[in-house]
């Protein structure tokens, strides 16, 4: 072969060799987020799976958040469409579509971490819950749970008996069985809209979770707060991707974004709510927030209550082939082994 035929050739296969190695580099998963710049999601669990995600990959893959995609109850389209790669949702948005995911939102009376409650949910919705396929259409990389989800009120009450006819905001899922045992009118709007719906007294106050004191302005609103142990409910979510996402990957890249996602990002999700359920707390009281424990007639009604809305969920989901019963003792087998294992509070890198 002539010099100038073996040049050509030499540039022929270093260019397709670079050709191959740039058909896989920096890929970048875009986020649709929500929930204010200052949220827990957005200052903690983003950043932080972004740098794990970058360490995992040599820099291959890295992780670019975008505010005000959609609404909150849009996510899910917005993902499974295409129109970004990743996103968290809210299950009970999506009340319809989602019931095997209100595992976790029944009140326990119980305290655990949101951190426990988030890993043990992951293993739960993987062994059991994912073959009611409710989330067809992206891949489910973390699930977690919310803090107790407690009740605020423009004006301070003490019992159930108080609530009877106030309005207040609900977001779907276990919370609505709730708030209709009670006699309250639920008003369905997102979190973000809580602030605005109740300075201009369309509602009188919200069910939701002690950080939405400090991340939605509630204490500023909704400033008297009913709390019973363990809430009157908890809250369901997965972070989700477009499975079309992956073909901008390597295999190995993809296993590497996975060794940092599944358990490990649902522990910094409910990591996340944790800590925003203190500073939440925190805010409230420097705010002059005050808080009234549910006494113990009110919430031995409130076990009745829960138990039946247990039972006619059990009974809702059998057609779409869940063991109800076995996927609930999982959970909670799951809640005590979570609490035994390592934090993740050292592997976070945004606070």
């Amino acid at each position: 072969m002539k010099q100038p035929a073996r040049l050509l050739v030499g540039a022929i296969a270093l260019s397709s060799m670079a050709f191959s190695m740039s058909s896989f580099a920096q890929a970048t998963i875009t986020v649709s987020t929500w929930g204010g710049p200052n949220h827990g999601i957005n200052t903690i669990v983003w950043p932080t799976w972004k740098a794990w995600i970058e360490e995992a990959t040599d820099d291959r893959v890295t992780v670019e958040v975008v505010h005000d995609m959609g609404p909150p109850p849009a996510q899910m389209e917005i993902v499974a469409d295409g129109i970004a790669d990743a996103s968290w949702i809210f299950h009970a948005h999506m009340a319809g579509r989602f019931l095997a995911t209100q595992l976790p939102e029944f009140p326990t009376f119980e305290e655990f971490s949101s951190e426990d409650a988030s890993a043990a949910y992951w293993h739960t919705h993987q062994e059991y819950l994912q073959q009611a396929n409710e989330h067809r259409g992206v891949d489910v990389v973390a699930m977690g749970v919310h803090g107790p989800g407690q009740i605020f009120t423009r004006d301070q009450i003490s019992s159930i008996d108080e609530l009877a006819g106030k309005r207040l905001r609900v977001g779907g899922g276990v919370m609505s069985g709730l708030a209709e045992a009670m006699s309250v009118t639920g008003v369905s709007i997102p979190p973000t809209g809580t602030y605005e719906a109740a300075s201009q007294g369309v509602v009188d106050g919200a069910m939701l979770t002690l950080e939405s004191l400090r991340s939605f302005r509630v204490a500023e609103v909704a400033p008297h707060t009913l709390t019973v142990d363990g809430g009157f409910y908890r809250g369901s979510f997965a972070i989700v991707m477009n499975p079309m996402f992956w073909d901008q990957v390597s295999d190995e890249d993809r296993a590497a974004i996975e060794s940092v996602s599944g358990e490990r990002l649902s522990r910094l999700f409910g990591y996340m709510m944790d800590i925003s359920d203190q500073r939440g707390v925190e805010f409230g009281e420097e705010n002059g927030a005050t808080f009234t424990q549910a006494s113990e007639q009110d919430i031995d009604y409130l076990r009745g209550v829960a138990s039946n809305l247990q039972d006619a969920w059990s009974e809702s989901i059998k057609s779409r082939g869940v063991d109800a019963p076995a996927a609930l003792a999982f959970f909670h087998e799951q809640l005590v082994n979570a609490a035994a294992e390592e934090r993740i509070e050292a592997s976070v890198v945004s606070h």
